[in-house]
């Protein structure tokens, strides 16, 4: 278990160490705000562009791969979302905030370092599976649910072109349909193209982990301790521990595909979880709280995962 801590607190070091700057004013909230949108825009996109340019997609492109994680993942939703509306009574649409609180894993800025230091670089083709579908499948599923429920919701036609939107033009999003454009049409790009584009992924997830740290600064925690705990029960626990039993017990996978499947649900909620209840205006509370006490459990939480893993 202290060898796993080794492997984790490096990153969590460094969420850290924008949290105190931010906090002592060294860092300020605008500063860590230009710095994530940097990384978010450009940095992660490049990343993410690269590993799917150059990915093996027949080889990581798995139907049990997909179904271990994003059974868990909806199970999460549903549970979180059932939870929320029928023993702590809130409304429907405050109901599903809750429920895509347990359902979004901050995959990319926690997944990815957490899972090469662990298993080394090669661990990471599966993830990038997962990852490619992962922010489309919690939104579309998310935002549906989302004008569904609420009493004020949108005409179908409305909600099918909102999806859309908040789908097809995120800069993530983005890159990834940039990376299966020139991995599917075999277009050999030129050193001097590739050149800048490492260079800029290289900066992609230090600034992303020190800027997390300074954005979380302004979260706050609330009150629904209780609901939130439910939340990080089915994040951190039962999402990857439905992976770990359908990847084990049902599908018999590989051990690399088992640890895509397992450490990527395993990731505490993402700050993507707040930005979709803010943008509902429901269960911010319990959102930020989330964030906040999920990062911080997921010390714990991942190197148990590891530790069952073999990390």
């Amino acid at each position: 278990m202290l060898d796993n801590l080794q492997i984790i607190l490096p990153v969590f070091l460094l969420v850290g160490a924008g949290f105190l700057a931010a906090k002592r004013n060294i860092f300020s909230s605008n500063q860590a705000d230009a710095v994530m949108r940097f990384a978010q825009t450009f940095a992660i996109p490049a990343l993410l562009f690269t590993a799917v340019a150059k990915l093996d997609l027949p080889a990581v492109f798995k139907p049990h791969l997909l179904l271990s994680f994003y059974a868990g993942n909806t199970f999460a939703f549903i549970a979180g979302t059932l939870i929320a509306r029928q023993i702590f009574k809130r409304p429907p649409g405050a109901a599903v905030a809750v429920g895509f609180s347990g359902m979004f894993a901050n995959s990319v800025l926690l997944g990815f370092p957490i899972i090469e230091r662990a298993f080394g670089p090669e661990a990471l083709q599966p993830v990038y599976a997962l990852v490619a579908i992962h922010a489309p499948y919690c939104y579309i599923v998310g935002i549906t649910t989302m004008e569904i429920a609420r009493a004020d919701g949108q005409p179908l036609g409305k909600t099918v072109r909102r999806i859309l939107k908040e789908i097809f033009t995120n800069s993530l999003t983005i890159g990834l349909m940039l990376g299966f454009a020139v991995n599917l049409s075999g277009i050999a790009l030129p050193a001097f193209v590739w050149s800048p584009i490492e260079m800029m992924v290289s900066a992609a997830i230090p600034t992303a982990l020190f800027a997390l740290g300074g954005i979380m600064v302004r979260y706050k925690l609330a009150d629904r301790i209780g609901e939130t705990c439910v939340v990080l029960v089915l994040k951190l626990l039962v999402h990857p521990g439905i992976a770990y039993l359908l990847a084990t017990q049902v599908f018999d996978m590989s051990i690399e595909f088992t640890r895509a499947a397992v450490m990527t649900g395993a990731m505490a909620p993402g700050i993507n979880v707040y930005v979709f209840a803010s943008m509902y205006e429901r269960a911010k509370g319990t959102a930020a709280n989330a964030v906040l006490l999920g990062t911080a459990a997921s010390i714990v939480s991942v190197s148990f995962w590891l530790f069952m893993l073999g990390g």
